[in-house]
């Protein structure tokens, strides 16, 4: 049997082993109800900008860099940090074993959140959200083969699951749908040092961390 990396593989070979096909949709108004930010959610917001973009201006920001002072901030602002959803961190999936074919694909996830309110089967919580996070000055969409693969292994537990690809600056999310063959639907990018689409990116991570409550 061969055993694969995810991370080495490319969005091609994702479509061609799990049947996925990419779908574009330009609107979060389709899957979520976003709501306004208060005033101190704006400012928390601003900081994080600010914080994040003294370190663009000086160079590469790496890829724990952008962990540390983007993803996290932010994710603690939604509301992920509060019970029941649980951060997971670099964690082993299970080996994922392809249909038909002599395969059986490794991975490590970057982050994950689940639901310790919501379980999908016994032992299983829900996942809310799965991202995979670059550094920098690698483009996003390099993320995506291994959102793929990973909430692949999960959509037999659950009917959709939301992927999050990001370098800090910019972000795509993904919603990620079960079925045959499994769909995946590209939401328009948005970007932490735009005003607008940094306050738009916020709107969707929490409505997103409330989707189990």
């Amino acid at each position: 049997m061969t055993t694969l990396n995810a991370r080495n593989l490319s969005l091609e070979e994702v479509h061609r082993l799990f049947g996925f096909q990419k779908q574009y949709n330009d609107s979060f108004s389709n899957y979520l109800c976003l709501e306004p930010l208060t005033e101190a959610e704006q400012q928390e917001l601003k900081q994080i900008q600010h914080d994040f973009d003294r370190y663009l201006t000086a160079g590469k920001v790496s890829e724990g860099q952008v962990k540390f002072l983007a993803v996290a901030p932010l994710l603690r602002l939604a509301g992920f940090y509060r019970y029941p959803i649980e951060i997971l961190l670099e964690e082993n999936i299970a080996d994922i074993e392809v249909e038909d074919e002599d395969i059986k694909i490794k991975g490590r996830f970057d982050i994950l959140a689940v639901s310790k309110a919501q379980h999908t089967k016994p032992q299983k919580y829900f996942w809310v959200l799965l991202i995979e996070s670059k550094n920098s000055q690698i483009d996003i969409s390099t993320g995506l083969p291994q959102l793929l693969t990973y909430a692949y292994k999960n959509l037999d537990n659950q009917k959709f699951v939301w992927g999050l690809a990001t370098n800090g600056r910019s972000y795509q999310f993904i919603y990620i749908e079960q079925g045959n063959p499994p769909i995946y639907y590209l939401l328009p990018e948005l970007n932490l040092m735009e005003r607008e689409r940094s306050i738009q990116l916020l709107q969707v991570l929490k409505v997103i961390c409330q989707l189990t409550l």
